[in-house]
């Protein structure tokens, strides 16, 4: 099994390569990539997400990418309704199973894909990451599901804490989320 490391160096010339931006060699199919990892590597694959979007940040770049972290879109929404501070308020109160409940009743994956799509912009590459943090009020296959309403063309690489064998994904390596199985693996554990 390669290393974290040895995986994540595979990840800027894979976005290098320009059938990765065309999608050449799906079969038609929508270009939505998955990089799993372990969940204890998460600070390493975030500061290397930061490595990435600084290599492809300079003048003349080809690749314009742009990350969506649910975690702080979730709590961007929160504040722009005004419920920011009710949400620890509700804690308190009810508990955490009432919080819960009307967490995950609030974070449909629509409020979401709206952000993304009024944010996308001129961008030719979509990151999504944050999915461990927003767990359990957002599942990453409700969003990898609706995401292709929004984005059609463009690559999409979602940051996965945990395992995906190209059917299913399972959160932490211990949480099986429904199935998914459109999305390609961006880089092999082998």
């Amino acid at each position: 099994m390669a290393s974290i490391n040895a995986r994540l160096d595979q990840i800027i010339p894979k976005i290098k390569e320009q059938k990765f931006i065309d999608g050449r060699g799906l079969g038609n199919e929508i270009s939505f990539y998955i990089f799993d990892y372990n969940p204890e590597d998460e600070l390493l694959v975030r500061d290397y997400i930061k490595h990435i979007k600084k290599e492809f940040s300079i003048a003349g770049s080809t690749r314009s990418i742009i990350e969506f972290d649910l975690y702080k879109i979730l709590l961007e929404l929160a504040k722009d309704m005004g419920i920011f501070e009710e949400i620890f308020k509700m804690e308190q109160q009810d508990g955490k199973d009432a919080l819960l409940q009307a967490l995950t009743e609030f974070a449909e994956p629509q409020i979401f894909l709206d952000k993304i799509q009024s944010e996308i912009g001129g961008h030719n590459l979509v990151f999504i990451t944050g999915i461990g943090k927003v767990f359990p009020f957002v599942r990453s296959h409700n969003i990898l599901n609706r995401l292709q309403e929004v984005i059609d063309k463009m690559p999409v690489i979602l940051f996965f804490p945990g395992v995906y064998d190209g059917q299913s994904l399972s959160l932490f390596g211990k949480i099986k989320d429904d199935n998914y199985y459109r999305a390609f693996p961006l880089v092999d554990r082998k």
